[in-house]
């Protein structure tokens, strides 16, 4: 395994796009492997994310047939955000996606911030990830009397494996886990339409609008708590943009990303709002709980043999489809980042296989130590892991959509080109998405509990960046001024 980092691979980049005066030296080296099948179910699998199959009940629970609406919303927002990436995609393909955008719009200091705060997002989201497998693996016998944390790192190393190999191996893996998702997502919807077109009772309840009307409406609990649980909602949003972030190993960027990032907004119809309306018609929000899926609860009611067990080799491949995404982008983007000085300089490093095995093998780390946070932490804390995932989330659309404003206001004086395939409504777009996220944050401090104390913690998450950033300047100028010699 070659762990070098050749002068050639740091200062040289491909060629940068048609008006583009940025290279990036985090692009070079990275085998285009990635196929169109590829990136369509990575796009896939990034918007169908464990928020849905293990957050939907407990919302449900708490906001009533309303969340149906609150996922509509988010999804909109959703939607911008990746359509801005895309349209920076286009601009000029690269590993680093966001990172690297940020370099070129608003320099270093903006490239470190955005990087580390996607890595929070990512470090946090893998502690929850590689525990849920673990989790979900007790339901079957055969692994009841299997340890948890033996469980975890199994799971950790079978897809660790998979992106230390090749980038074809993490998109294979990646394609039938968003099969899998996929098409028990389109077995319980044809199931569930079935059960409201022919009135078959679930549970002793008739399927049908009157199961909403019945239990209070579309907000039984009022509006409030709708808006508390966005929060959560954008967190079930998590790696919409791993598709920008993989764009950077394919061959023709400029034809599969459009088609791929259009078909979102109508899987997030379909699957997200969907999914919630027929759960919400199926069976009174009283009958869902966070303690299960959703979708288990109502086969559970039907007394389908065999259908709990299913469902949970689902929800189990979520959780490892997400640990698989954070892995692959986290490596992509810290290597950018390790290229420029702003991250440690193994994180740079590439094996033969043209896979960055350093900054993949820090967020595995993150993973294992999550283990034992998980084992010797209350269920609090572990929720609070949550929610610095989401505010790293929020962090990485905001910066996204601050590139995508600067991108903007360059191209109308005249130093950008922009491509055919834009966001729509711009600069409002971005203004209306920046305003979206901030009211997210302010909703989190609102709801009280962890959220608050979460936000709360925003300050020391902004003293350890400027902290971070001092420590690495130097040697970020030092890389910057070698490049501009060369």
């Amino acid at each position: 395994m070659s762990d070098r980092i050749t002068a050639a691979e740091t200062l040289v980049a491909a060629p940068p796009a048609a008006g583009s005066p940025h290279v990036d030296a985090g692009d070079a080296g990275y085998s285009k492997d990635l196929k169109s099948r590829h990136i369509n179910m990575i796009a896939i699998g990034g918007a169908i994310g464990t928020g849905l199959f293990l957050g939907a009940g407990g919302r449900l629970a708490g906001a009533g047939p309303s969340l149906a609406i609150a996922y509509a919303v988010c999804g909109v927002f959703a939607f911008f955000v990746v359509r801005a990436l895309g349209e920076l995609v286009l601009y000029r393909p690269s590993s680093g996606a966001f990172v690297s955008y940020a370099r070129e719009f608003m320099g270093e200091k903006g490239a470190f911030a955005a990087g580390w705060l996607y890595f929070l997002n990512w470090a946090t989201t893998a502690v929850a990830d590689i525990t849920a497998a673990a989790t979900y693996a007790h339901f079957w016998g055969m692994f009841s009397d299997v340890p948890q944390w033996i469980l975890a790192l199994i799971a950790l190393a079978v897809v660790l494996t998979a992106n230390l190999i090749s980038v074809k191996y993490f998109g294979e893996m990646e394609f039938w886990f968003a099969i899998i998702k996929v098409g028990a997502l389109v077995a319980f919807m044809l199931i569930g339409i079935f059960l409201v077109v022919t009135q078959h009772p679930v549970d002793g309840h008739t399927p049908g609008f009157s199961t909403i009307t019945d239990s209070g409406g579309i907000f039984p609990v009022g509006m409030l708590p709708m808006l508390l649980v966005i929060q959560g909602v954008v967190f079930a949003y998590a790696s919409v943009e791993l598709c920008g972030v993989a764009a950077g190993e394919t061959k023709s960027p400029e034809k599969i990303m459009p088609k791929a990032i259009n078909s979102i907004m109508w899987r997030v119809g379909l699957f997200y709002v969907g999914s919630v309306v027929l759960l919400a018609l199926l069976l009174p929000y009283t009958s869902y709980s966070g303690d299960e899926s959703p979708f288990v609860t109502v086969m559970d009611k039907l007394g389908i043999p065999g259908a709990a067990g299913v469902m949970n080799l689902v929800v189990l491949t979520a959780a490892l489809s997400s640990l698989n995404s954070g892995l692959y982008s986290t490596g992509r983007i810290l290597r950018s980042m390790a290229l420029s000085g702003s991250a440690p300089k193994f994180t740079g490093r590439m094996n033969k296989g043209q896979v960055p095995y350093g900054g993949i093998l820090l967020t595995a780390g993150f993973g294992v130590l999550g283990v034992g946070l998980n084992y010797v932490m209350p269920g609090e804390a572990f929720e609070i892991v949550l929610n610095f995932a989401s505010i790293g989330i929020l962090g990485t659309w905001g910066m996204i959509m601050l590139c995508s404003l600067l991108f903007w206001h360059r191209s109308r004086d005249g130093r950008v080109t922009r491509p055919s395939y834009r966001l729509p409504w711009a600069p409002y777009t971005q203004i209306v998405t920046l305003a979206f996220l901030a009211t997210v944050v302010f909703l989190m401090w609102w709801g009280g509990g962890v959220g608050r104390t979460t936000v709360m913690c925003l300050p020391l998450i902004a003293a350890a960046l400027v902290g971070g950033w001092f420590v690495v300047r130097r040697r970020v100028n030092d890389l910057a001024q070698e490049r501009e010699d060369t």
